[in-house]
């Protein structure tokens, strides 16, 4: 399981990377915190919970939803087969430096 979820998370950052170029890109698979959730285990099987933060000047003057679906058309071919979930937080780097 967790050679699965590391090979994972490097697609899914190799997909955000290249779509994105961020200053910043953290993501976790928080699955085991939500494997007796019902919808959970109603997923396909082998597919996680991540939780993305990711900052890039492309998110500039983007809305929070603008974002989220740009962020959404790029893991498009992995949801649901292989992401479950995705809890996003996308940032501007003017943004992210005012955390």
């Amino acid at each position: 399981m967790i050679e699965q979820s590391t090979a994972q998370i490097d697609q899914i950052k190799s997909q955000l990377n290249t779509a994105f170029a961020p200053s910043w890109l953290e993501l976790q698979d928080q699955s085991d915190r939500h494997r007796h959730h019902p919808g959970r285990k109603q997923a396909p099987a082998g597919s996680g919970h991540y939780d993305l933060v990711i900052v890039s000047e492309q998110f500039e003057s983007k809305t929070l939803i603008q974002r989220h679906r740009l962020i959404y058309s790029v893991l498009a071919d992995q949801i649901p087969s292989q992401i479950h979930a995705l809890t996003i937080r996308a940032y501007t780097p003017a943004e992210w430096r005012d955390l």
